[in-house]
């Protein structure tokens, strides 16, 4: 028998994802499951951009430009300049949604052993591109204790070495949630240029932010112009996850030539989906008004009642629609799979994603938790009783497991 690539063995599962099958047994034993291990809004994609489908009048659906609709570049610089960002259509490639994005970036900037900086816990897929390029992804931990705020500079400069390329950031964070302040990323951009590193910014919650803070883009920072490379996409900001279009935006103009070549590679991003995402554009700004006020309501609902159950903290996120719970639990992994295959509170349980898959370094996340907030709040109430009922049932509870961050919160 054929032996599997060592790079196929090394490619890490789905901690979002690898639960599916306990779920989906659950839900023919009759469970009802409430899904916060995913972000999948329940926000409706807006009908400005279903009608723009549904009313296509295209005779044959050809290949766009391998760099995306023109039209649509060209729209999206009308977007960006509203958010501060001044760059021209040559400045963008649409990708098939923000992980081709991901994709294209590393394989562009990096060469197999080279070195990634991330601010772990960080977004799983980072790692499984990291694997798919070659590249080794070099941690530095941010800590529950401090809502996962960036890193202390001492903490990244140590880990720099001759093999090191390029830092790695998501604003706000998936995760975590956590909102980055201008004056951290002012840090980044001091490290970047000291060493001359790429900074890659994962930008996709980037209308989500609360408590009247704003945010802020690594495309503001001065002086880095050929060091930015921001990932976008539309899944999030209009609830369009199935489209899979997202966009690659730099002004170092041979990083776009050389991303250029992988996007000829793979012909052209999907055409009905450009589509959508062009018209998404002419959304009102109340859309988004509206959607950060629901966010902002379920996330005080969510947060609030994880951290009246016994032994639970939870971070309160500044943007994107996740936070970190740490539960009193002997292991997430093991929780979460119990929570799918023996627990049930009036025939309904909770499907969330353990944190541990979402740190590179070993040992870390062993007792925390992921929730999306991405359900209305009647059924994020009944989510979160299930869960607080289960806390109570679970054998491998630990109490004063999160004595030292209860202490604090207090």
């Amino acid at each position: 028998m054929p032996t599997i690539s060592t790079k196929g063995q090394n490619m890490p599962s789905s901690p979002i994802r690898k639960l599916v099958p306990f779920a989906e047994k659950a839900r023919a034993e009759g469970k009802k499951i409430y899904p916060l291990n995913i972000g999948q809004p329940d926000i409706e994609t807006p009908k400005v951009a279903l009608d723009a489908v549904k009313n296509m009048d295209l005779k044959v659906l050809e290949y766009s430009h391998s760099a995306g609709f023109e039209s649509y570049r060209r729209k999206l610089v009308g977007y960006y300049a509203q958010h501060n960002i001044d760059i021209t259509h040559e400045d963008i490639i649409i990708t098939t949604g923000g992980s081709e994005a991901l994709l294209f970036a590393m394989m562009s900037c990096l060469d197999q052993g080279d070195e990634l900086i991330i601010p772990e816990p960080f977004y799983a897929n980072y790692l499984g591109f990291s694997v798919a390029g070659g590249i080794n992804v070099v941690p530095v931990t941010a800590s529950i204790k401090n809502d996962f705020a960036l890193p202390p500079v001492e903490d990244f400069e140590k880990l720099i070495g001759p093999k090191t390329k390029g830092i790695m950031i998501c604003n706000p964070s998936n995760p975590t949630g956590y909102l980055y302040t201008k004056e951290e990323l002012q840090v980044l951009r001091d490290i970047a240029i000291k060493h001359d590193l790429y900074l890659f910014a994962d930008e996709v919650y980037r209308e989500f932010c609360y408590d009247g803070k704003v945010h802020n883009s690594i495309m503001h920072l001065d002086g880095l112009d050929d060091n930015v490379i921001l990932i976008d996409s539309v899944s999030k900001r209009y609830s369009e996850c199935g489209a899979r279009i997202g966009a690659l935006v730099t002004k170092n103009k041979a990083v776009i030539e050389t991303a250029m070549k992988f996007a000829q590679a793979r012909l052209s991003p999907p055409t009905i989906a450009q589509i959508l995402a062009e018209a998404s554009l002419d959304v009102e700004e109340d859309y988004f008004t509206s959607v950060k006020q629901e966010y902002t309501s379920r996330r005080a609902l969510v947060v609030n009642l994880l951290n009246d159950m016994k032994g639970v903290y939870a971070c309160n996120p500044g943007g994107a629609f996740y936070t970190i719970a740490a539960l009193p639990i002997d292991n997430a992994d093991k929780f979460c799979q119990w929570m799918l295959e023996s627990f049930d509170y009036n025939g309904e349980t909770v499907m969330m994603a353990p944190v541990k898959g979402f740190y590179a370094t070993e040992g870390l996340g062993e007792n925390e938790v992921r929730i999306a907030y991405v359900l209305n709040n009647d059924e994020l109430t009944k989510a979160m009783k299930c869960l607080a009922e289960g806390l109570k049932n679970y054998p491998g509870r630990v109490e004063n497991a999160n004595e030292e961050l209860l202490t604090a919160k207090v």
